[in-house]
Formats: structure tokens, sequence, C-alpha cells
């Protein structure tokens, strides 16, 4: 038996990575609005209660309106925007880091953003197992690709080829960060530096780490080679995130780069042990938004959750 599935938001850009994740899957029935109906409340409130499964590529209060909409007890959402991230009554729809159990279970489920999917990965098993201290000062640098920011910034982009590089998120103010925080469990909010790269896609995310003068004030600070093997076993098992033992000279993005739903992790270490660099590379259309969406489906749905999955 089929389950349905509505994608509310379909023609954005996570909306149609995550249509083409499900087009070939014969365990789904694409629920669709014609085109002059697709903004139509009363045809959208129609898909949104008949369907099994609503997944919501919209922004927040777009995000938040269509929720409002739902008026049975059956329907089962994904929320790939930031509405719901830290919100009452929504689990966290990061498998690795809340438990497959808790994500199958649930009847509300917010995607995680693609920055904080990475920073999460790398810190929360670290603090937890008490070889980093929840109270540092984080700093996250991080790249993306332009397609994160959706169809003004891909249009901006792409009309603009001198662009090299965008800083922002200057007002200390980025909405990954309560998630950041949260999930990892730290006492202050870590500065987020995000940038963006002119390539389509693709994400580093950076977290560095001066073990020494964590130890010198009397933290936590596990070395290198014990932050590795920390992330090693968390994520023994899985196949979408790898921790990686090698210690590669260079870690590329290219512009060429195809749609993947892996999260690859790395420790590098300097050889007296004083310093470490944490970084983090995935597609942020992949398990940065659309693969994230469809493996948390596949969980909630009773599936293996890697079905449909470009690993």
């Amino acid at each position: 038996m089929t389950a349905s599935v509505f994608i509310d938001g379909a023609v954005g850009t996570t909306g149609l990575e995550i249509a083409d994740r499900l087009a070939s899957r014969g365990e789904f029935t694409l629920l669709t609005l014609p085109e002059q109906r697709r903004k139509d409340d009363a045809a959208r409130a129609e898909a949104l209660n008949a369907a099994d499964f609503v997944i919501l590529c919209l922004p927040d209060d777009a995000a938040r309106a269509a929720v409002a909409m739902i008026d049975n007890p059956r329907t089962r959402v994904i929320d790939a925007s930031s509405a719901h991230r830290v919100a009452d009554g929504w689990t966290y729809g990061f498998p690795e880091a809340v438990g497959r159990e808790t994500i199958a279970a649930a009847m509300r489920v917010s995607n995680p953003g693609c920055y904080a999917t990475a920073f999460i990965a790398l810190v929360a098993p670290l603090v937890k197992a008490g070889l980093l201290p929840a109270d540092w000062p984080y700093t996250v640098n991080a790249v993306s690709g332009y397609s994160g920011g959706g169809k003004a910034l891909i249009a901006r982009f792409e009309d603009d080829p001198d662009i090299a590089f965008r800083d922002y998120g200057l007002g200390l103010g980025h909405k990954h960060v309560p998630e950041m925080t949260r999930l990892t469990g730290l006492v202050h909010p870590p500065v987020f530096a995000p940038a963006v790269i002119p390539a389509h896609r693709g994400m580093v995310v950076e977290v560095p780490l001066p073990l020494a003068a964590m130890a010198a004030l009397g933290k936590q600070a596990g070395a290198p080679e014990a932050l590795r093997q920390c992330l090693a076993d968390a994520y023994a098992g899985g196949r979408i995130v790898t921790v990686h033992g090698d210690v590669p000279d260079e870690l590329l993005l290219r512009r060429s780069g195809l749609p993947n739903d892996r999260l690859d992790l790395y420790v590098f270490g300097a050889q007296n042990g004083s310093q470490a660099r944490l970084i983090a590379m995935l597609d942020n259309l992949g398990k940065g938004a659309a693969g994230a969406a469809v493996q948390n489906l596949n969980l909630m749905a009773g599936l293996p959750e890697t079905a449909g999955l470009q690993l």
C-alpha cells in the first residue's frame, strides 16, 4: 500500500530536489496541484488534509500558516523551513542526533538547517562524551553554494559571474544559531561566520578548537585522535555519516559537484595536540535539505532510512 505525499512549495529548489528523489519510489504517491491552483489556499488546504505526509518547502510564515490549515489528527508533517526547529511539540529531524525511533514515531518533524546539521554532527557527540566543554565560546566558519539562498540568490550569482565571495550574517543573528546551540547543549551561542561561494551546491563547515587553551583554563579537551574516535563511534553502523580516518592535504568543493545525501566528517590535529579543526562536508541541498527530508520521511513511513537517497 502506498502512502500519499504532498510537497507544499514543490517548485522551489528544495521541493524540486525532494520530488526528484521520490519520483521513482513505488512506496509513495505524490499529490500535486495544477499550476493555476498552486497558490489557492482552498486547494492547498484540501491537499494538506488529504495527504498521509506533508513536506513544507516554504518561507517560515507560510509554513506556519500551512500547518494551521491541517485540521485532522492523521496527516504527518515534515517542515523544511526554520519555523519549527526549536518549537514545542516538534521533533528535530536529525535522526543521528535524536534517534531514529524518535523520528519514526513523530507527527511533526522539523528538518534541520544545513549549517546546523554540520555543526551539530561535529560538536554534539564530543560535548556529550565530555571531550569538549559545553561552556566554551565556539566559533563556526562555513561556506555554502548559492542554491541554499533560494531563487533570488541563485539568480544573483548566475547573473553576476564577477561575485567571488559573499560574506553575510554580519548582524550575528543567523536563524540557524538557536538550533545549533540547543542540540549541542552549549551554554553560549557560537559565533557563526557563514559565506556563499560561486558554486551551485556544496558546503564546508569548520569548528576550530584551541585545545591547549581549553586545558589551560581547566576545560575538557580531548586529544584530536580521541575526538575522531568519539565521532566514529557515534556514527558507526550508519551509511549517511562517514567519519574519515585519513588526513588529506586539502578538501575541495567543486562547481561540478553532483547531488549527494552524504555527510563527511574530518578531524585535523596539530602534531603536538594543541589545536584541532573539526570539518564537515555535505551537499546543502542533500543532507542539508532534501536528502534529510527524504530520510525522515522514510523513517516515518517505516521504510529503510536510505531508500531513494544518493549516497
